[in-house]
């Protein structure tokens, strides 16, 4: 399992590149608008790589994220949302795409990872 340690002086790429570098056939965004488990945010709400935690988020509260595979994708999401006051969606890799993963929000972020890695070959 790896921490990442979450403060306002974070841009949204660092906290990104932490996640990709655990899960390479996986991505973080963040949006501007909540959803529910199996629903999908609109490209238009997705926050410019360059903006810091600070600017995005009312709850300003620190803390460490815990990035574990057998972590259910809807509950990583839950997670970042009710501790960092931050929306975030996971997306897969599937061959040049990426897809947000709202149909299977109950697999583990390892399940994910996998999925993501047999496309890949």
């Amino acid at each position: 399992m790896q921490t990442l340690k979450i403060h306002d002086g974070l841009k949204l790429k660092e906290i990104k590149d932490a996640f990709n570098a655990k899960f390479p056939h996986l991505k973080i965004e963040f949006f501007a608008d909540e959803h529910r488990v199996g629903e999908a945010n609109a490209r238009k709400s997705m926050y410019d790589d360059s903006l810091t935690l600070a600017s995005i988020r009312k709850k300003h509260s620190e803390g460490e994220l815990s990035i574990d595979g057998h972590q259910k994708t809807s509950t990583f999401e839950q997670h970042f949302h009710d501790h960092f006051g931050v929306t975030v969606q996971v997306f897969r890799r599937s061959g040049n795409l990426w897809l947000q993963t709202t149909t299977t929000d109950d697999w583990s972020l390892a399940h994910q990872e996998k999925t993501g890695q047999e496309f890949d070959n």
